[in-house]
């Protein structure tokens, strides 16, 4: 695979001045559907081998640069991915602000094309995976489709979509709808084309608890209007609908995991993820008393303690 370099942004500033900050490279990597998507790399010193961070929906390789550098700092390799139609990589449809895919094997093709790149640079193994979110639904088809990695961990891992059981039935309808009437491409209802983080404030967010991380991730999207992407197109919505419903009748992998629900968690489904992880047999679940989506964007302590147990996991499972 021919690798060329592609922009890599840093933040308007750090968000833990104290913290080392790694110098982050990307580079643009090619679908075998010829779309373009970009990977983004830190690099350790000594590496004891490679987390590869699947990010969630409308994220971009930036947001994980402080991850990074705690994993850095723990001697592991990181790289992440702009999946199709978010960050920079190539969007389907000509409002770029619409998040759309016809089918979430869509971004099996993205995954596949991360892994040529990885060998391509001979990235050290073991090989591990943290999925996030949306990134947690693409990485349970990655692992059942032979990912090589060792062991997962997943945080607020979307296995179903947090709404009440009416709306659920309404999106289903709406949305299979939409598709046999080839509007696949319209926003789903109550979503719009600004990005959430700047629709929302900090007091009713549903996100995180830490000001500073909200304000970071928030001053990365003013900072790089490119990075934004506001809701879901009715057509990303009926995808990951039957997705999520395939991957509920598969057993899980047979694979060490580690996944952390939030408490106050509300975009995903917490049923789900507690129904998947009840049935896997070499997983842990660790809900995490008061947080919301984002286990990793909180306050230091927080952070850290999430970071450790994670490398530690890692460690022992490889």
């Amino acid at each position: 695979m021919h690798l060329t370099p592609a922009p890599y942004f840093t933040a308007p500033k750090p968000l833990r001045p104290d913290a080392p900050q790694p110098d982050g490279q990307a580079f643009w990597i090619h679908t075998r559907d010829k779309r373009r998507c970009r990977l983004g790399l830190w690099r350790a010193a000594t590496p004891k081998g490679t987390i590869i961070i699947f990010p969630g929906r409308t994220e971009y390789i930036e947001k994980y640069a402080s991850i990074a550098a705690d994993f850095v700092a723990r001697d592991y390799n990181t790289v992440t991915i702009d999946w199709r139609g978010q960050g920079l990589a190539d969007r389907a449809l000509p409002d770029r602000l619409k998040g759309h895919v016809a089918d979430f094997a869509e971004y099996q093709r993205d995954h596949a094309a991360l892994i040529e790149a990885m060998t391509a640079l001979a990235l050290p193994k073991p090989w591990t995976l943290l999925a996030h979110s949306m990134g947690g639904c693409i990485g349970l088809r990655a692992l059942h489709e032979g990912l090589p990695v060792q062991s997962v961990v997943f945080t607020g891992p979307m296995w179903g979509i947090e709404m009440p059981p009416l709306l659920r039935i309404g999106a289903w309808i709406v949305s299979t709808l939409a598709r046999w009437l080839k509007s696949g491409g319209l926003y789903a209802p109550g979503t719009s084309g600004t990005p959430y983080l700047l629709n929302v404030t900090f007091e009713n967010n549903q996100l995180t608890n830490d000001h500073a991380s909200f304000d970071h991730m928030r001053a990365q999207l003013q900072h790089n209007p490119s990075f934004g992407l506001g809701g879901p197109t009715l057509g990303w919505l009926n995808a990951s609908l039957n997705e999520m419903y395939r991957l509920s009748k598969l057993p899980a992998p047979d694979l060490p995991c580690l996944t952390y629900l939030g408490s106050d968690e509300q975009i995903v489904e917490p049923g789900a993820i507690v129904r998947r992880m009840a049935g896997w047999a070499r997983g842990r679940l660790i809900t995490l008393p008061g947080i919301r989506h984002e286990a990793l964007m909180e306050a230091a302590a927080l952070r850290m303690a999430r970071v450790d147990e994670i490398t530690e996991f890692f460690a022992q499972n490889t």
